[in-house]
């Protein structure tokens, strides 16, 4: 199932440093510009290629983001179609995220 989050949900589980999976889905030119600390970088257009090297416990909680939600919520439908279960869509992704006023690094 993929639920949606919010990015106050999403700064709670950070700052309480909760444990889960942060996977940012953009590319890497995207990224470079800014990104949100603690995510790890698989770009949807090598994701099928590489999201086995992060991703290992198909039951661990994972949060996927991109800039406004659409690719994170096909990364995350993917990912359930390959058996993962606890999948959480970041709404906005990392525009929202920055409309918050909440740090990026880049």
């Amino acid at each position: 199932m993929i639920k949606e989050i919010d990015v106050q949900e999403l700064k709670s589980k950070l700052d309480n440093k909760e444990n889960f999976v942060f996977i940012d889905c953009r590319e890497q030119e995207e990224w470079n510009e800014a990104h949100i600390e603690g995510a790890t970088l698989i770009p949807l257009s090598t994701f099928q290629e590489k999201y086995e090297t992060v991703l290992t416990d198909k039951n661990a909680p994972i949060v996927v983001q991109c800039r406004s939600g659409k690719r994170s919520m096909n990364a995350c439908m993917f990912l359930l179609s390959k058996g993962f279960s606890d999948l959480n869509n970041l709404e906005g992704g990392i525009m929202a995220w920055q409309e918050a006023g909440f740090p990026v690094k880049a």
